[in-house]
């Protein structure tokens, strides 16, 4: 909780909202409760908007059905029988395909009569190559429900596949985000997806977005609409146990920046243009009052379990929260979006030059996702705070800062500082250039950052070329 001279200091600008959650961890018979205090600057008059009006006046809550619980996979073949599918596109990666998340699966899909075929050759962090050679095998298959599993590489991708293998006369950038794309909305029915999670990051099976490098400009995209987020969500806890120390701890970077972005976003109400028409409201539409509850909620099981998932892979109440605030996180950001972090993020994957990360299993140069927004958050809260202060500082203490003293204007620095310590305490590479970058690259790195408007215009403070320059620079070393 904020100290109360803080309060006190912000009470003009917010209100209150304080939800009191109540859940226990499977297996581990503890339970986690949980008091939110939630900064509330959505202060718009309710209505529908006046003529010639130019921000948005609504926002609209998506999100997959989502069932929790160790050993929810098994299933899956019974929901796909209640849907009444029957030929059914089971979608993983090669790595995957040999662990146990997949066989329970297969198994569950045998067990009850569901005729499948199996794509294992999904991408780990995918290209526009990868997908179209996914929604190649959709297509060819005429399938009338799709699972995936694995982390959100293999979501994302069972995602696109069962968009355009829905709309086959569709070309592939009809409806990748603009300005690479058209952006188009999504008006064809999709076939079902029941996507099984296997990381404790991306969300992705709890949101209509799916990311991808586009090869020929170097720089990540993605499709954004509500019409392709999964039909149900099977967060199951003991698929945890199969991940690696580094791939816990990147997967959980990744829960870190969506709840810290989405709660720092523009509000839904500043963000521009105000659509015209309902179909055109974006997927990531500000931050709003119902994001804000599920994205404080994941940075605080963050603050409280992601040191202890890495540390130990046995802990399964630490692992289980981590899963659960990964999809606390998807809802949260899913609908609100994200902003710098991420779309500066995009490029540091895409123009990877030799950098493997460590407990990762492929056969290409690679960035963790997690990795390549969290080393630039530091500098970006730094940049953003003097926006909404009161909710970088609130964050700040959330993370394990002492904020009794702390003024406004110190907001940025002081959740900087908290953003290191937290990832210097889990040994991550001390900047971009421990990864490969150089002051050289920054050109390069801002230009592929400026393609990302749907995620940089909801900053809460805009940027120029030249801010984005600075922040590069300013991430170079952590520590």
């Amino acid at each position: 909780m904020l100290s109360r001279s803080l309060q006190r200091s912000l009470v003009k600008c917010r209100t209150k909202i304080v939800l009191t959650q109540a859940f226990s961890c499977p297996r581990s018979g503890s339970s986690l409760r949980t008091s939110l205090l939630v900064t509330n600057h959505h202060q718009q008059a309710p209505g529908l908007p006046s003529s010639g009006k130019t921000t948005d006046y609504a926002f609209e809550m998506a999100v997959s059905n989502i069932r929790y619980g160790a050993g929810v996979t098994n299933e899956v073949g019974m929901d796909l029988q209640n849907m009444g599918a029957k030929n059914v596109c089971l979608m993983t990666d090669k790595n995957l395909s040999q662990l146990p998340p997949v066989k329970i699966v297969m198994d569950s899909l045998v067990k009850n009569g569901i005729n499948f075929q199996v794509y294992d050759n999904v991408r780990v962090e995918p290209t526009d190559t990868s997908f179209m050679d996914a929604i190649e095998f959709a297509k060819k298959g005429a399938f009338d429900a799709y699972v995936a599993v694995g982390g959100g590489s293999t979501m994302d991708t069972c995602k696109a596949a069962n968009l355009y293998a829905s709309s086959p006369q569709s070309e592939f950038l009809d409806y990748v985000n603009a300005p690479i794309g058209k952006g188009k909305p999504v008006c064809s029915p999709l076939k079902p997806l029941i996507a099984v999670p296997t990381t404790s990051g991306t969300g992705s099976e709890t949101t209509g977005v799916a990311i991808f490098d586009y090869e020929h400009l170097k720089v990540k995209t993605g499709i954004a609409s509500r019409a392709i987020k999964p039909t149900l969500g099977l967060v199951d806890p003991l698929h945890t146990l199969h991940m690696p120390g580094q791939v816990v701890a990147n997967s959980g970077f990744d829960v870190l920046c969506h709840a810290l972005e989405s709660y720092t976003a523009l509000p839904y109400h500043m963000r521009s243009p105000c659509p015209s028409n309902p179909i055109s409201r974006p997927a990531y539409q500000g931050s709003n009052p119902i994001s804000d509850i599920w994205s404080v909620q994941a940075l605080r099981i963050v603050a409280k379990y992601l040191k202890r998932a890495v540390r130990n892979p046995d802990d399964l109440e630490a692992r289980s929260n981590m899963h659960l605030a990964s999809a606390f996180a998807g809802i949260g950001f899913g609908n609100a979006g994200v902003h710098l972090c991420h779309g500066m993020s995009y490029p540091i994957s895409g123009l990877v030059k030799t950098y493997k990360a460590k407990d990762y299993s492929v056969d290409h140069p690679l960035v963790p996702h997690g990795l390549s927004v969290v080393l630039t958050s530091p500098a970006v809260f730094t940049f953003t705070a003097k926006m909404f202060p009161e909710r970088h500082l609130e964050t700040a203490e959330i993370l394990g800062a002492d904020t009794h003293t702390a003024k406004i204007q110190d907001a940025g620095p002081v959740l900087a500082d908290t953003l290191r310590k937290f990832l210097f305490d889990l040994n991550v590479d001390n900047g971009l250039a421990a990864i490969g970058y150089s002051k050289a690259d920054i050109p390069a790195l801002v230009k592929g950052t400026l393609p990302q408007e749907r995620v940089t215009k909801l900053a809460p403070r805009p940027q120029s070329e030249e801010d984005l320059s600075a922040l590069f620079e300013a991430s170079m070393k952590l520590y």
